[in-house]
């Protein structure tokens, strides 16, 4: 099947009020133009080097989600950008972001990673660590910071239980921090790639980051 395709067949899947992020890392800019051309223009990637060039590239109304791990020392590079920045998972490098979007005269939208799975390499705060920064008034003092939400990564397995249950309880850690953060702007639970995405929208998933399904196997 074509990325056209693939990308009709998706979105007929997945429910209203859920947004799909197109994983983009890897991909030249003539498959993300495929997609842009079939109507997304959400588009994903996992680092900056590759992110950068690509939006320099490819038309200017695409909204570029960071999702990889973030260096301090890189965040300079898609400042001016950014759409949304899944992957903050400390406070230093929340404090960079906000320093960077202050010399872009931005606010740039960010989800705290939160480390759900099993595998020690996957990045993210604990539970209690993302409390208490929520808790600690650190996060009120950025001006050109806004916290939306959170992201999580699920265990790499074939067992859908384990899975669930990991979705289920970063699901009630998102309600429970929305009750945290004055106003409407926390509103977003980006869970779910292309093998547990169902998964992660049963479990209350707004927005699922969707690569090799669309885009086909990883170059």
């Amino acid at each position: 099947m074509s990325i056209p395709e693939n990308l009709e067949k998706i979105k007929r899947q997945i429910p209203g009020g859920v947004t799909l992020v197109a994983v983009s890392k890897t991909k030249p800019a003539e498959d993300i133009l495929m997609a842009y051309g079939a109507g997304q223009k959400i588009f994903g990637e996992n680092r900056v080097q590759e992110m950068v060039p690509k939006y320099h590239a490819l038309p200017k109304d695409i909204e570029w989600h960071m999702l990889g791990h973030m260096q301090t020392n890189k965040v300079k590079y898609i400042a001016p950008f950014v759409s949304l920045i899944h992957s903050a998972d400390s406070l230093r490098l929340l404090r960079e972001i906000d320093k960077e979007g202050s010399k872009n005269k931005r606010v740039i939208n960010c989800l705290l990673e939160i480390h759900i799975a099993q595998e020690q390499n996957k990045n993210g705060m604990s539970f209690e660590e993302a409390g208490n920064l929520l808790r600690s008034g650190e996060i009120q003092k950025m001006n050109n910071v806004c916290i939306r939400g959170l992201m999580g990564m699920a265990t790499f397995t074939d067992d859908k239980k384990k899975v669930q249950q990991e979705f289920h309880d970063l699901a009630a850690l998102f309600r429970e921090m929305k009750d945290l953060i004055p106003g409407t702007s926390f509103d977003t639970l980006s869970m779910g790639m292309s093998g547990d995405w169902q998964e992660a929208v049963k479990e209350g998933s707004t927005m699922v980051r969707i690569g090799s399904a669309l885009f086909g196997e990883r170059n």
